[in-house]
């Protein structure tokens, strides 16, 4: 199988097709039609928006969401093959483009099988009904007379008629709106769905093909690159540009503003022209007043807020049979994306038409403000998701874009790959904000929780392009006539914001839990994979575990005796069982494990992690020896790509946990290059079991982002079992170890 890649006139000439004409209106226009279709056909209405058969025999579907490593182009491939009764090896899937997907928004919050897949199943469904009755009709008997088989409707007689020909002949048979009307299979009738089928995404990888973007190679391509301030605030004074211009092989010497770019023939030669005009560049001494980086938790407090109650209940009774009363301050610093590949794009301008393509997790977003800024109609400009080298979350993706685009403007004719340096990534980027968490519990003599006060502070994780209000690219605000970049939105419960997983998931009598969303924001920061949830699963699982100490209760037993979900004591007890939990298990000093279970963003999938350490008390160095993950993400539709998501985010959540953090003075970022930035290594990462329970009957629930938090906050909960020392301030770097009165 490949991923098919169309250009609009291509796509809009093609022959032998069924071709799609579908709406491309932003997806809230047409958001509340429809409440029994899934959420994202009420936006994109068309059937044959969604798939396309193709006359030699494949069927090509669509889907507005990102292939970004997660697998889901194959787990929706799946869904399709199966609905269609269509052999998996003729499926062909084509990703977010703006020409001709879907508009599906962003692809996040582990939404992609959960939104996209039930669009394509229930798609399917009746593309498959529309072209049995056609069948029927044809030969004149009732649809309980036949059957189909790889796309082909059976006769018992021995008539046939495959899809493709149903379709030579009615062209226009897909050509209508998709309606609630068509039930989906049952589970007990699928053959794909629920099997480990190859990842469709994974042969170029593995034998180093053009899988990513940063691999793109077009006929007549020129390479660029930018020329940054030193820090933010600083502006473009002067560049003395006629040395860079004589160098071998530069095209252009773009400057607008304090957007500064080079394009050469050659990436070598972008290069040098690069490091040549940033000692030609004068930059005025303007900066940003930055926090101090190991003083953060007071920064935080201090800043202005926007302070609102996200979760309450029993606050109408004061607190009652209080025997013990608990407070604790958590916190975890900013984080890079750090993404493996540095953020890249390539861009055209052709014919007055702009076609971007880029790693974007949002498309359709992205060319709303690419437009805006370019001062082009949304219908010139076309963007087309490419996978890039790594990342789940806003990183540079959609600035190289725009970086891309405003060259490409002085190269018309040819298409402009501008990569950024690694400098570039950690220094501009958008960060995950650092995070403030304040607890506050009290205990009955029994050893249940009796209130609950909570409070985060942070931040917005949510600065992607496509908001209202500015324009979130860099470059858009460094230009002669800058924009202005969007206020951070509100985004409400249980989705949130930095406040995602700030509501307890337990059963609670009384609780207040409030966000204090940041307005002061003197670093750059946005989306990284479960926004606000990681560090608020860290501070509520690792307070969990303080409570259970206090009420001298299992960390386990403590969880359960505070949960009704079925669902959720299940994943508990299976972690618990799978992972050989002992309850009151001592620890020797060195060696430890701890507990941590959460269900992301309290509808999604359910997660429950236990984490084995052992402590070098001498060096503070903390090693992982064993994770155990229980998960239920609801109907598995491909058994290891779930499983390679929970070992994903359990590598990843680790990482954060034990070493990242973006290092700046109070004038710039100093954190630059990967020796200033250590992530997990190989020989670091532990064996990890994972294990899924099977819900075949329930609705498909994201698998990309459960684990982050309880890994983390496992970790923590471990490290404490082994030394007996609470660390509550991110990352557990040997230092905290050691001098615990530092955390």
């Amino acid at each position: 199988m490949k991923t098919v890649k169309l250009s609009r006139r291509a796509f809009g000439k093609l022959a032998g097709a069924i071709v799609a004409t579908f709406s491309l209106a932003p997806f809230s226009a047409f958001a509340q039609s429809e409440p029994n279709l899934p959420i994202d056909l009420r936006a994109n209405r068309r059937l044959d928006g969604w798939i396309r058969l193709d006359f030699d025999g494949t069927v090509t579907i669509f889907t507005g969401k990102a292939e970004l490593g997660q697998g889901i182009l194959t787990a929706l491939a799946q869904i399709a093959a199966d609905e269609l009764d269509v052999d998996f090896a003729r499926i062909r899937m084509q990703s977010a483009d703006t020409a001709h997907s879907p508009n599906e928004g962003y692809t996040f919050g582990s939404q992609s099988v959960e939104q996209s897949g039930a669009a394509i199943r229930a798609a399917a469904a009746q593309a498959r009904a529309v072209l049995i009755g056609a069948a029927c009709q044809r030969f004149g008997v009732s649809q309980s007379d036949v059957r189909v088989e790889n796309g082909v409707v059976l006769l018992a007689d021995g008539r046939r008629i495959a899809y493709v020909d149903i379709v030579r002949d009615e062209r226009a048979l897909l050509s209508r709106d998709v309606t609630a009307g068509v039930a989906p299979k049952r589970a007990s009738e699928y053959k794909l769905v629920g099997k480990s089928v190859p990842r469709i995404d994974f042969p170029a990888k593995f034998t180093g093909g053009a899988s990513f973007v940063q691999d793109m190679r077009l006929p007549g391509m020129v390479f660029g690159r930018i020329v940054r301030p030193p820090r933010y605030g600083a502006k473009l004074v002067a560049v003395d540009d006629a040395s860079v211009r004589a160098l071998p092989g530069v095209v252009a010497v773009v400057r607008n503003g304090s957007f500064l770019g080079v394009i050469a023939e050659r990436e070598e030669q972008a290069i040098a022209a690069r490091r040549a005009l940033q000692e030609a560049a004068q930059w005025s001494a303007d900066y940003v007043a930055l926090p101090d980086v190991d003083h953060l938790q007071q920064a935080l407090l201090s800043w202005r807020s926007k302070d609102k109650v996200v979760g309450e209940a029993g606050q109408d009774t004061p607190a009652s049979n209080i025997a013990t009363q608990l407070e604790a301050v958590y916190s975890r610093p900013y984080l890079s994306h750090a993404s493996i590949g540095p953020s890249c794009s390539v861009a055209l301008l052709k014919d007055g038409h702009m076609t971007v393509w880029s790693h974007t997790q949002g498309a359709f977003p992205l060319r709303g403000d690419l437009a805006k800024v370019l001062d082009m109609p949304t219908s010139a400009v076309d963007v087309v998701h490419v996978p890039g080298s790594g990342c789940y979350g806003h990183n540079g993706a959609d600035d190289v874009a725009l970086d891309a685009a405003l060259l490409a403007r002085e190269a018309e004719g040819r298409p402009v790959k501008l990569q950024w340096m690694r400098d570039d990534e950690f220094a501009w980027e958008p960060i995950s904000p650092a995070m403030v968490m304040r607890l506050k519990a009290g205990l009955t003599k029994d050893g249940r929780i009796s209130d609950w006060n909570y409070d985060v502070w942070s931040n917005s994780h949510a600065m992607r392009p496509g908001q209202p209000g500015g324009v979130n690219l860099l470059a858009a605000w460094h230009l002669a006539k800058p924009f202005q970049p969007s206020p951070p939105p509100e985004i409400p419960q249980p989705y949130g914001n930095g406040d995602r997983n700030a509501v307890p998931v337990y059963d609670l009598p009384r609780t207040r839990v409030t966000n204090h969303l940041l307005l002061d924001a003197p670093i750059r920061s946005s989306s990284l994979r479960t926004l606000g949830a990681f560090g608020n699963v860290f501070a509520i699982e690792s307070f969990m575990d303080e409570l259970a100490l206090a009420a001298n209760a299992d960390p386990v037993e403590f969880r359960l005796a505070h949960l009704s979900d079925p669902r959720a004591i299940a994943v508990v007890r299976e972690a618990a069982i799978r992972s050989r939990w002992q309850p009151g298990r001592n620890a020797d000093g060195q060696r430890g494990r701890g507990f941590a279970y959460s269900r992301y963003k309290n509808i999604e999938a359910y997660a429950a992690i236990v984490v084995d350490v052992h402590v070098d008390r001498s060096s503070g160095v903390i090693s992982v020896t064993n994770v155990t993950a229980a998960v239920d993400v609801g109907c598995v539709i491909n058994p290891d790509g779930v499983k390679n998501q929970i070992e994903g985010g359990i590598v990843q959540a680790l990482s954060w946990a034990l070493k990242e953090r973006v290092m700046f003075d109070r004038t710039e970022i100093t954190t630059r290059h990967w020796q200033d930035y250590p992530i997990l290594s190989f020989e670091e990462v532990p064996p990890i079991d994972v294990v899924v329970l099977e819900r075949p009957d329930d609705a498909s629930l994201g698998a990309g982002e459960c684990s982050v938090g309880p890994t983390g906050a496992a970790l923590a909960n471990a490290v404490a079992h082994a030394s007996g020392v609470r660390i509550r301030d991110l990352p557990l770097v040997p230092e905290k170890v050691l001098n615990p009165q530092r955390s």
